[in-house]
């Protein structure tokens, strides 16, 4: 333990540079700012059909960075040690509304999913705040030592897999499950329960793929896009000519092609496509590097506490974004079947938005707390 201290205050001492949460909530704010361009570029065509208004996302997505940017406000400010108490209530809400999302007549059904709940004057996506939920819970749960947890553990996680799968939605649950069994890594649990799960995991992963058409149609597009180019193959295709098209330095700002309809969801899952057509080999390389510095950031924060909930949380906040990005990005490079998750801070949607900003809030109030 006083070797763990004195490491701790020989890299506080020897970090010279930019605090950790100020370095977090710059790379946040340019990326967003590069998601607003690109989601004007990926859906102006599309929202001058839809509305009659080319600006209709773009007004859209600056309307939910305020909102991010309030809720980044209240959760850097409020103490995350309180943090611990709300962890019960926020799982117990958003499971709520994963049974509220499925009644016919609430739940709004979009690219063949229930997923989404319209207030009229703001519609919200509760898979997405079931992940900043599950990492307050698992946070809380773990940080507390107790043996012969991991029984009540896979129960609840399974019970939240089944309301997403009943939406469905394989990507949210691949993320809930990825995420959920990262921080049960990072908590030190017994690590034997997880190998003994990992067949049933894969068992059940290829169970739920061969139990719906479209699911293996999926798969198969992954494994051979051109077997059926204009059929389920088609989005990948046009993801692939994106990225062919855009070359090196790409086609130009506004020069994009692919955003004029052919590209399916431009401004949401696949905006990645848009700004490598546009900006070529070398932009897209400028946005996965802004990336890499926030993940090793949050990286450093993760190593620099010693608190047991602030280290699982920031270490499920790595974990989130990470996973956000690779899962994404795998997608458009064809290394991993298409998922419809979203590139925190530059994909269009208001929940990833209010997302990510909340978990940023929490990860610079724990950094300012810890004095990184």
């Amino acid at each position: 333990m006083k070797r763990r201290s004195k490491r701790l205050k020989q890299l506080r001492a020897d970090r010279k540079g930019l605090p950790i949460s100020f370095i977090l909530l710059a790379a946040a704010l340019l990326l967003s700012f590069i998601g607003l361009i690109f989601v004007f570029e990926a859906s102006s065509i599309r929202a001058l059909n839809a509305t009659g208004d080319s600006f209709h996302y773009l007004k859209l997505q600056i309307r939910w960075i305020i909102f991010g940017l309030i809720v980044f406000g209240f959760f850097s400010w409020y103490n995350y040690k309180n943090l611990y108490y709300m962890s019960l209530p926020a799982m117990l809400s958003v499971v709520l509304l994963l049974i509220v999302v499925l009644i016919p007549g609430i739940g709004k059904t979009a690219g063949g999913a229930r997923s989404w709940i319209d207030l009229g004057f703001i519609t919200i996506q509760p898979t997405e705040f079931t992940k900043f939920s599950l990492i307050l819970y698992l946070a809380s749960w773990f940080s507390v030592k107790g043996k012969k947890r991991f029984l009540p553990f896979i129960l609840m996680i399974g019970f939240l897999l089944l309301l997403i799968m009943l939406q469905p939605d394989m990507g949210t649950a691949i993320m809930v499950f990825s995420l959920s069994i990262a921080m049960y890594f990072l908590a030190g649990q017994d690590l034997r329960y997880l190998f003994a799960l990992f067949p049933l995991a894969v068992v059940g992963f290829m169970s739920l793929i061969f139990a719906a058409p479209y699911r293996l149609k999926r798969l198969t597009a992954f494994l051979n896009p051109s077997e059926d180019p204009l059929g389920v193959g088609f989005h990948i295709n046009q993801i692939l000519i994106s990225l062919t098209e855009g070359g090196l330095f790409g086609r130009g700002f506004g020069a994009s092609r692919q955003k004029y309809l052919f590209l399916p969801e431009a401004h949401t899952d696949s905006i990645f496509a848009i700004i490598s057509e546009e900006l070529g080999f070398i932009g897209s390389m400028f946005l996965i590097i802004l990336y890499f510095v926030f993940l090793y950031k949050l990286y450093e924060l993760y190593n620099a506490i010693d608190d047991a909930f602030a280290k699982l949380l920031v270490g499920g906040i790595f974990t989130y974004f990470g996973l956000q990005i690779i899962i994404n990005l795998g997608g458009m490079v064809n290394i991993m079947p298409l998922t419809g998750v979203t590139l925190p801070f530059v994909s269009y949607g208001g929940s990833s938005m209010l997302a990510s900003f909340m978990l940023l809030g929490i990860a610079v109030n724990i950094s300012k707390q810890a004095k990184t």
